[in-house]
């Protein structure tokens, strides 16, 4: 976590202070804030690397603020949660966190879920807006374009896709293996998540998300089908361009 700045957003002091302390030793720089203005305030003022977000923040409520920052900002962010908080769980994923850690919590799943999201969210260095890295691939699929490099997604009409980083790495994971059925267990493992149970919908519900941004009509999907009792396959023809395969301009 060497020089990576993260938000902690908790009203306990007590659990604010072992975060901070736990992540400073990681190598990280924290910020604290206990408030929805106090988190809009720090985002503007500053680039994040991360954020973990306490759901019940006395008056504030963790879900509604999560919106607010997907407003403005795609910065990874890890729900923290009660036991029994399943609804709120559910609810902060579809609005866009990345993960979710349940109180009580050990310090060492902490870092090990921020290293995790850390990981899949990690962005290259900044991209020219004239393309594509050199060297890099992009998929191509259903009239829209993945940059996986830029975590971009460009749509049927030309315009960003607005995705999160663990849509991304959802739909990462279906372009790099169309036509294939991937069980609920190797969508867990390929996208970095926690271990999966028959009652867990975490992938239920990043599926559900990802098709809202993605399908033409998401009532009734034809890109990312679902297996009955074994999870998904991603029914669609994706092509992988090369920049070796891009065609050269005409003198």
């Amino acid at each position: 976590m060497q020089d990576q700045t993260i938000l902690v957003v908790e009203d306990d002091r007590k659990i604010r202070s072992l975060l901070r302390n736990v992540l400073e030793d990681e190598g990280a720089r924290v910020i604290e804030a206990e408030t929805s203005a106090e988190v809009m305030r720090v985002i503007a003022e500053m680039p994040l690397s991360l954020i973990t977000l306490d759901l019940h923040l006395g008056a504030d409520n963790g879900v509604d603020i999560a919106r607010q920052i997907r407003t403005v900002s795609q910065v990874p962010i890890i729900m923290v949660t009660g036991k029994d908080d399943v609804i709120d769980r559910v609810v902060g994923l579809e609005v866009g966190a990345d993960d979710y850690i349940t109180k009580p919590f050990h310090v060492r799943e902490v870092v090990a879920r921020i290293r995790s999201v850390l990981r899949r969210s990690g962005l290259p260095a900044p991209v020219a807006e004239t393309g594509a890295t050199e060297g890099s691939a992009h998929f191509s699929f259903d009239g829209m374009t993945a940059f996986p490099d830029r975590l971009e997604l460009i749509d049927r009409a030309n315009a960003p896709c607005e995705l999160t980083s663990g849509d991304f790495k959802l739909l990462s994971v279906f372009l790099k293996r169309p036509k294939r059925v991937l069980s609920r267990d190797q969508l867990m493992d390929f996208t970095g998540g926690v271990e999966w149970s028959p009652l867990d919908r975490t992938i239920d519900n990043q599926v559900a998300r990802l098709r809202k941004k993605i399908e033409r009509d998401p009532s009734s999907p034809k890109l990312i089908k679902t297996v009955r009792g074994i999870g998904y396959t991603f029914a669609c023809d994706v092509k992988t361009v090369h920049p070796s395969e891009t065609p050269a301009k005409s003198a």
